[in-house]
């Protein structure tokens, strides 16, 4: 018979590199790990570490074994789903984490939804950014983690994790009142490469902003790097530079600041829900992701019209 507990513990060495990592994100001692380790191979009859110098390596049997260990697990979240099933789904709890915009405009409206429809249904948040949400869900520390990119992919995570798109997050304009393109019509991003830009500290929007500049034929003077959507709008209230804001991030109105849509196809990243795989099918989960698709539907609506439209 063969300890899954152990088994993971093998999996988060492989994937970290080091007893030390694999100690600490399991919140063992590096002595647990290894002999957690040591015990698995002998009741395998198999080594499945080696030294390599100061360090250990996983042995051609390790692979053997790793190789396998994804259906396997695939198979327990299967299984746990379908016993799952035998209830309504209307019980049980599921973790959720997200990246700081997610929260507001999609996981806790959805949780709101959830707390009508199946009040014995418990919630547990947490905010994460990848790649720690991906580990975190690896892990079973959550359930749910809500990620965003541009292109479809899983950032290399494979086939342990099942994909649901959720939405296409646009970026806006934000300019000061008066600015002098403020109310043209047909403005594109490549009308604003003059500009002075403040742009996220680092991570995922800055990063579609520079490229969305890029690809528009011009690099952004990038003056201002701010983490916080309403400090950004209050730097663009007072002359600073204009900003790209994604419409998940939905700052309060600020007076002085004028924000509108392009009339092209703006800048935007895909924010979808991931889970393991095999865990889709158990009702709570279903339901969670169910929730975030509707939530999803209606976040991302025009709350600004495009540029140079009569709209307010």
């Amino acid at each position: 018979m063969i300890d899954l507990r152990k088994l993971r513990v093998l999996r988060e060495l492989n994937r970290l590199g080091t007893i030390g990592s694999a100690a600490q994100a399991l919140h063992l001692t590096p002595q647990a790990v290894s002999q957690q380790i040591a015990t698995l191979g002998k009741e395998l009859g198999v080594q499945l570490t080696e030294p390599a110098g100061r360090r250990l390596r996983l042995t051609a049997a390790a692979r053997i074994v790793l190789r396998h260990s994804d259906a396997m697990f695939e198979q327990v979240e299967q299984m746990q789903a379908e016993l799952a099933a035998q209830n309504s789904g209307e019980c049980g709890q599921v973790a959720v984490a997200g990246f700081s915009t997610t929260l507001s405009a999609l996981i806790l409206p959805a949780v709101v939804r959830l707390k009508k429809e199946r009040p014995m249904l418990r919630m547990v948040l947490a905010e994460a950014d990848p790649p720690e949400s991906f580990a975190m869900l690896h892990r079973g520390q959550t359930d749910v983690v809500i990620s965003a990119d541009t292109v479809h992919s899983l950032t290399g995570e494979g086939p342990r994790f099942h994909r649901e798109p959720l939405c296409e997050d646009p970026f806006d304009i934000a300019l000061p009142d008066g600015h002098r393109l403020a109310g043209r019509a047909g403005l594109g991003l490549g009308d604003l490469a003059d500009e002075t830009w403040i742009f996220a500290t680092t991570g995922m929007c800055h990063d579609i902003g520079v490229a969305a500049c890029t690809a528009a034929g011009f690099t952004p003077q990038e003056a201002h790097a701010i983490g916080d959507w309403d400090a950004t709008l209050a730097a663009v209230q007072l002359g600073l530079g204009v900003a790209l804001v994604p419409r998940l991030a939905s700052p309060a109105p600020r007076p002085g600041v004028t924000v509108r849509a392009f009339t092209g196809v703006p800048p935007s990243r895909s924010v979808f829900a991931a889970v393991r795989e095999g865990s889709q099918s158990a009702p709570e989960i279903a339901a969670v992701l169910n929730a975030l698709r509707e939530v999803a539907t209606g976040a991302v609506q025009p709350r600004v019209a495009a540029v140079g439209s009569s709209a307010a």
